[in-house]
This record gives structure tokens, sequence and C-alpha cells, in this order.
């Protein structure tokens, strides 16, 4: 909101309009769009059968923490996982697999080389399935890669934010 501005000076008075110029305002965006190390995070849904999900949640999410800080670089304090208990009746998962069958999608900003993509899944398949009992054929993990411009937080689509990370690993 602009508001108008009166001054006195010498007998005169001066009256303008506050409106910020586009340096200004151009700054200010800047400024609000450094994101802090706590934003602009990799979104993670874990899907399962309730029972035997539930029990292993808190280690799945730092197992898979583990993987996402290492292979993508990202900083220890980049998590947001979404956990999804279902009934067993509304999961159905491969015959090959049994009720522990879990699935991870991972929405990322595009950027990110094949071989980085390649060893996040490596390292989820060996620290998953050793830490939260699970067998290769009970992990699903699909990566969805967004452009930027496609994501909104902090106000603002994802390519006009500043990240503290680098995408492009």
């Amino acid at each position: 909101m602009w508001c108008r501005l009166t001054t006195r000076c010498s007998g005169h008075v001066t009256t303008k309009c506050t409106r910020p110029s586009i340096a200004v305002a151009a700054e200010r965006d800047r400024q609000l769009t450094q994101t802090p190390p706590s934003k602009a995070v990799a979104q993670i849904k874990i899907y399962g059968i309730r029972e035997h999900l539930e029990p292993v949640r808190a280690k799945l999410s730092d197992a898979i923490h583990s993987c996402i800080v290492e292979a993508l670089q990202f900083p220890i304090d980049k998590r947001a996982h979404r956990f999804f208990a279902m009934d067993s009746s509304d999961f159905y998962y491969p015959s090959s697999a049994s009720p522990r069958y879990t699935i991870i999608e991972i929405s990322l900003f595009e950027g990110r080389s094949v071989e980085t993509k390649k060893a996040l899944i490596r390292l989820l398949f060996e620290r998953v399935g050793g830490q939260c009992d699970r067998l290769p054929n009970e992990i699903e993990v699909t990566i969805s890669e967004t452009p930027k411009h496609n994501w909104g937080f902090r106000g603002l689509p994802g390519d006009e934010v500043g990240l503290s990370y680098k995408v492009e690993v």
C-alpha cells in the first residue's frame, strides 16, 4: 500500500507518492525469496499397509532422509515426508511382494543427473531394506521431476525463489 508523504522545508510543502521504485521493489523481492535452510524441500510420499508401515515409520523416514541428504546433497534440515498408512483392503501389491510392500514417491525440482537419481535409488534399496526389514521386491521407488516454475512456495513460483542448496548435482 502506498501513501502520500508530506514534508515541510524552508516554508515549502512537498507532497509525493511513496510508491517504491522498481529497483527498491526488486531488492525487497530478492530478500524475501532467499530461502532459509528449512524451506524448499523434496516432497516424499510413502505408502503401505497400516500394520506394516506404522511400526517402522520413524526408521523409514530416517533411512529415506539419509539417502536424500547423501545422494542429492540436501541440507540435513530439509525433510518433508508424508505417510499414507492404508487398510489392506485399499492397498493392492504385486504377487511377488508381501504385505510389507512399500511405495516411495519423490517429487523434486528437475535438474539432477541420471547418475545422481540412480545413486539415490540404490541407496534407498540398501538402507530401507537394511533398516526397515524390506526385501528389494517389497520396495518401489518413483522419482518425478517437475520444472521449478510448476512449484509454488513462500508465496512465489519455484523458479523465483532463491535456494540455499544446489539442484544440479
